[in-house]
């Protein structure tokens, strides 16, 4: 059985977005214990565990199964952020779900993404979401994207804030995040705000171009 829009491989350049693999789990805890001071302040407040025992490869077993169960049943698109470079095969570099999916009248999710600070700045994430926007918008029957991001989290904001998100909202405490009760940021954006475009990517590449 499989859900509207899931499982997909997208790709723009190096940036590819695919399902998690049983096999990413070495990586990805690698990836997670290196940028614990990188993601640890953004992340919800893990019940029990420390980080390192919450990212090892055993982790990451429960993790994998979490993710395909949720793509199957249509209630998330999970996707593992991965970078082909020159003359390396390759590299899994973040993931990117679009979750809380609803569908029906609403036909809505929230996004939430992380990217390996050793990668940051090379405008993986915003095509990255870019693709994961235009996907969901296509083959996954949805019309609206929201992202709720901490006002302290200065290169999240502005990965949706380059793509051209809507700030529509200040949610007060709404989030248990990193030890405390955390105010966020709403940002939405819907069919109608780039069917104009060609969608989210053209509009991301005429930024990245300077033609707007």
């Amino acid at each position: 059985m499989t859900a509207p829009g899931w499982p997909a491989t997208l790709a723009d350049g190096p940036v590819v977005l695919r399902p998690y693999r049983r096999g990413d789990g070495a990586a990805w805890s690698h990836i997670r214990r290196v940028n614990e001071g990188w993601l640890i302040p953004w992340e919800p407040t893990p019940a029990d565990g420390t980080w390192w025992d919450l990212n090892s490869p055993a982790a990451y077993r429960a993790v994998y199964r979490e993710l395909r169960s949720s793509g199957r049943t249509g209630t998330a698109m999970p996707f593992a952020i991965c970078v082909r470079e020159p003359g390396r095969t390759e590299r899994l570099a973040g993931q990117l779900t679009l979750g809380n999916i609803v569908r029906r009248a609403l036909g809505s999710a929230y996004a939430g993404y992380w990217v390996d600070s050793r990668l940051a700045g090379r405008g993986i994430m915003p095509t990255a979401l870019a693709l994961a926007v235009d996907h969901a918008f296509g083959a996954g029957g949805l019309h609206r994207i929201e992202v709720n991001i901490r006002p302290e989290n200065t290169p999240s904001r502005r990965v949706v804030e380059k793509l051209g998100f809507r700030q529509e909202s200040y949610l007060v405490r709404y989030l248990h995040i990193d030890g405390a009760w955390r105010d966020h940021i709403g940002y939405a954006l819907t069919t109608e705000d780039i069917a104009a475009e060609g969608g989210l990517l053209a509009r991301w590449k005429r930024v990245r171009t300077g033609h707007r």
